[in-house]
């Protein structure tokens, strides 16, 4: 792991500790590869990554850990629709910043974008000030993906 991944986690350990948890080496070397990649990756490819540098480590940690960072807010969860969960880094947390997804339907593959972000903001925070008004509901968050088929499944 190089020293600025493991430098994103130890900035993180101030959040983590403020939610009455501690940090372990495993939880730290499952934010160290999160924050190590631009991919999206399974449980069962944080595990992999994490065993390289923590052979004791069990994949069901893996996912009791996974779950604790998503329910803190540290990562986020998403079904693209192939069967099984991906994780990234939350924006606050990611060098990617604020994005949204394109997903192919027919081969999964995940395109992070952040084009058009200032109208997509002008947009959203239309709608939802429209939401939160009519619903009486404080609004977040939001995750918005497209779907769709990719240029390489398109030529098929």
């Amino acid at each position: 792991m190089s020293k600025a991944h493991l430098k994103t986690s130890r900035w993180m350990h101030g959040k983590f500790k403020c939610c009455g948890y501690r940090m372990t080496k495993p939880r730290e070397a499952i934010l160290d590869v999160l924050a190590g990649t631009q991919k999206h990756l399974s449980a069962e490819d944080i595990y992999l990554a994490v065993l390289k540098f923590y052979p004791n480590t069990g994949l069901t940690t893996v996912y009791r850990n996974l779950e604790m960072f998503v329910n803190i807010g540290m990562i986020v969860k998403f079904d693209f629709g192939e069967g099984r969960s991906k994780y990234e880094l939350a924006d606050q947390y990611s060098e990617k910043g604020h994005h949204h997804h394109l997903v192919c339907k027919t081969c999964y593959k995940v395109i992070d974008y952040s084009d058009f972000m200032k109208d997509e903001i002008h947009f959203l925070r239309s709608i939802e000030n429209g939401l939160s008004q009519k619903y009486n509901f404080r609004i977040t968050d939001h995750l918005i993906r497209f779907l769709g088929i990719c240029e390489k499944c398109g030529k098929k």
